[in-house]
């Protein structure tokens, strides 16, 4: 009655836009949470590791194609499995 589910690791670099070049579709069968600077965020679009950056949407603001608008926050950035 093992029912360890291996998780895939995490990327540095990862987008939940499936049109991105960053998007990996096996990380997203998973719950997966990101901290910015020790305060754990539920609105983040896209996050660098190594770069040390999250992009949140900026409010309700929306581009011309009609998805939100992003802005960069940088600080320590840290992801995991929940």
């Amino acid at each position: 009655m093992n029912d360890a589910t291996a998780f895939p690791p995490l990327p540095d670099h990862l987008s939940i836009d499936a049109r991105s070049p960053h998007h990996v579709a096996e990380v997203f069968k998973h719950d997966v949470g990101i901290r910015l600077n020790d305060k754990e965020r539920g609105d983040v679009e896209e996050y660098c590791i190594s770069e040390g950056w999250i992009k949140v949407p900026a409010g309700k603001t929306l581009d011309r194609k009609g998805k939100p608008l992003l802005i960069k926050l940088k600080g320590k950035v840290e992801a995991f499995y929940r």
